[in-house]
């Protein structure tokens, strides 16, 4: 599963990964969390003639998909992610995945090591081995509220976890690589049976997991100091430090 993760680069950057010709300044975001939004790119109308650009926009979504047919969310689970297996099936996903294939740019994710106890262990910050931005595969769905207004959700899918994350946690997000860009936000003529075999998990030797402290446990805690390398002690209640805030849901 996925459920943190963090976008630090500068927009112009986050642009160029996306082959976006812009994107509005934006901060670093260090403890994205569920039913925050999230930046995600879809393919958009055709292209104007002569640019240099690919036919991709920019959407901000709610981090937690909610299918069209949900007649009340507050009896619904929230669906941060799309276990990859079944979404070309599930009626949850269907719909997105034939429709609404979307990349979320990100510098990597957390996850915490499986604790037989049914609490969270050790946090890890799990990021590219070699830096840069990378993009999971994500999904979009717009949901009609019962008066009338529209809101952009969104998750992300995973897959089985690679041979270098599996003792951390069995599932990792899906990382599309630059070059099947095109390939997977292509829902004009590619169905999901077409891009199937990019919903696999990354290479062992992609990822480094980065032990760190229990302040990301709080979505309250958003600065780098939680990407800091840290061991957690058992029983130990960490406090928010100084000057933590909760404003990541208006920062666009």
């Amino acid at each position: 599963m996925c459920g943190r993760f963090a976008l630090t680069a500068k927009p112009d950057q986050t642009a160029a990964l996306l082959g976006l010709a812009e994107l509005e300044d934006f901060p670093a975001r260090y403890n994205i969390a569920p039913t925050q939004p999230v930046l995600m790119a879809l393919s958009g109308p055709p292209r104007m003639p002569g640019s240099n650009f690919p036919d991709r926009q920019a959407m901000l979504v709610r981090w937690g998909l909610i299918p069209t047919w949900v007649k009340d969310t507050r009896e619904f689970p929230l669906l941060i992610n799309a276990r990859s297996e079944g979404a070309i099936e599930k009626a949850s996903f269907k719909a997105a995945m034939r429709h609404r294939r979307a990349l979320v740019p990100a510098s990597g994710f957390y996850e915490w090591q499986q604790s037989g106890s049914g609490k969270k262990g050790q946090p890890y910050w799990i990021r590219p081995r070699r830096g840069g931005l990378i993009a999971f595969a994500g999904l979009i769905e717009t949901y009609s509220e019962p008066g009338g207004s529209e809101m952009d959700t969104g998750a992300i899918l995973t897959v089985n976890a690679n041979a270098s994350i599996a003792h951390i946690h069995d599932r990792m997000p899906v990382v599309i690589a630059p070059e099947d860009f095109d390939r997977w936000l292509d829902c004009r003529t590619l169905e999901p049976r077409d891009v199937a075999d990019l919903l696999k998990p990354a290479l062992p030797d992609f990822f480094e997991a980065i032990p760190v402290s229990d302040l990301v446990n709080k979505i309250a805690n958003t600065g780098p100091e939680i990407q800091d390398m840290g061991i957690v002690e058992p029983g130990k209640v960490r406090r928010q430090k100084p000057g933590a805030d909760g404003s990541q849901m208006t920062l666009f």
